[in-house]
C-alpha cells in the first residue's frame, strides 16, 4: 500500500441516498490532514460544490465513506 500524505489525490466513495436513487459514487478528493495509514481528512471536489470531511476510513476497494486509492494505469 501507498503511504497517505497531504496534497496526494484518491477516490472518496459517497454515501449516495438511502432510497437509492442516487448510488454511492467515486469522487476527487485531495488528502488534507494524515490520521494514521488508513485514516485521512479529505477536500473532496463534486460537480456541485466542494465538502470537508475529517477522519474518513481506508478501503482497498471502493466502499461507501471511504478512501481508495485511484488505479493504475
Amino acid at each position: 500500500m501507498q503511504t497517505p500524505s497531504v496534497g496526494r489525490i484518491v477516490h472518496y466513495t459517497n454515501l449516495g441516498d438511502k432510497d437509492g436513487k442516487y448510488p454511492p459514487e467515486q469522487q476527487a478528493a485531495v488528502i488534507t490532514k494524515v490520521y494514521s495509514d488508513t485514516t485521512v481528512a479529505l477536500f473532496i471536489i463534486y460537480k456541485t460544490g466542494t465538502f470537508f470531511m475529517d477522519s474518513v476510513p481506508y478501503s482497498e476497494v471502493y466502499e461507501r465513506g471511504h478512501w481508495s486509492w485511484p488505479p493504475r494505469v
